[in-house]
């Protein structure tokens, strides 16, 4: 893994991108005035950002990895976005007492939840290697600041471990468990969603049944650090005061 420091000398906070992408997606929202002063760590996961390509990890592999790397460090919240929400919220699940709390932005919920993901699924991995991944770059809207990053970022991402990734996320999201999961964590989770545009209405419904909390944050789709900085911001220091 590749990890940068940003902010200052406040509680230790991880930031955990979602499938595809990198921690540079976080750049501009670990900088707000509202979460400046944490001790920002971002990190991209293998194959992804900076973070060299090799052997490829499961999900679950990739959560043995956070975990025996957040055991080096004081106790960490750690906030996730899409995949990173779910690998944060498991990450709670496994290691809480380096995990002292989770902020789960737009984490799958359901298979309505995987836009990306799911499309990924269709592909055999050599497929997805050779030509399915341009073909994923090639349709989104570049008109739109998040797809344009996203853009960016699965342009120079490990195509095997993008795949791989959402084999296993698309799994996770038809087992429709995570909510259930996320409401049995020992840690404190805070739960994040884009609104209007954000988790699907079934995702809601199942959060809902498990007593987890939404903290609504919009007008937003599922990038809504990147839609709504100023509300993202303020939600997340909410939970970082809370917890810290």
């Amino acid at each position: 893994m590749d990890v940068r420091t940003a902010g200052g000398d406040g509680p230790r906070v991880v930031w955990i991108h979602g499938l595809g992408e990198a921690a540079r997606c976080f750049d501009r929202i670990v900088a707000h005035p509202q979460l400046a002063a944490c001790a920002h760590q971002l990190v991209d996961l293998p194959g992804y950002g900076r973070s060299p390509w090799g052997a490829v990890d499961s999900i679950d592999a990739t959560i043995d990895r956070l975990c025996r790397w957040l055991r080096g460090g004081p106790p960490a919240i750690v906030v996730g976005h899409s995949l990173g929400g779910v690998i944060a919220t498991l990450c709670g699940e496994r290691a809480p007492g380096p995990v002292r709390a989770v902020v789960d932005v737009e984490g799958n919920g359901s298979l309505g939840d995987c836009t990306f993901s799911s499309q990924v699924a269709t592909y055999r991995e050599d497929d997805f290697a050779s030509h399915g991944r341009d073909a994923l770059w090639a349709s989104l809207d570049a008109s739109d600041p998040a797809l344009r990053g996203y853009a960016a970022a699965i342009g120079f991402c490990d195509p095997r471990q993008m795949w791989r990734h959402a084999v296993d996320l698309v799994e996770l999201s038809r087992g429709e468990q995570l909510a259930a999961r996320r409401a049995a964590l020992a840690v404190p989770l805070t739960f994040i969603a884009g609104a209007p545009r954000g988790i699907c209405a079934r995702s809601r419904a199942l959060l809902f049944e498990a007593g987890v909390p939404i903290v609504d944050v919009g007008p937003a789709g599922h990038w809504p650090f990147i839609d709504a900085p100023d509300a993202f911001a303020d939600a997340v220091a909410a939970a970082i005061a809370d917890k810290a």
